[in-house]
């Protein structure tokens, strides 16, 4: 814990809100090279995938130092991939139904919700 309190009591400087703003662009870019990638080597690339968003998100409280270090990616990441699920008005989209997105999906938010509340 930091001296003082709390990382939440903590005041936000800009070099804090700097690294939050690169880790939610880094999330945003392993989400989507992740949907790009689990597709295309299914079942190789859904399992880099996967070790790549945690390998980020697990960096991520490294180098903060606080559980919000894996928030700021896994936010970036869940953006990035909620808005490649959802279908164009030509229909076109990126994920199909089938069991390497769903497990992408809900093994991206399992790995960020255990980096985020393990310690």
């Amino acid at each position: 814990m930091p001296p003082g309190g709390s990382a939440l009591a903590q005041p936000l400087n800009f070099a804090r809100i700097a690294s939050y703003g690169v880790l939610f662009v880094l999330g945003a870019v392993v989400g989507t090279a992740g949907a790009l990638v689990q597709g295309g080597w299914f079942p190789g690339g859904l399992l880099l995938a996967l070790l790549g968003a945690a390998g980020l998100f697990h960096g991520g409280v490294r180098v903060i130092g606080s559980r919000a270090g894996a928030v700021a990616p896994a936010a970036g990441w869940l953006v990035a991939v909620m808005l490649l699920t959802a279908s164009r008005p030509e229909g076109d989209f990126l994920f199909g139904a089938g069991i390497g997105s769903y497990a992408f999906l809900l093994g991206g938010m399992a790995v960020a919700v255990m980096c985020a509340t393990l310690g």
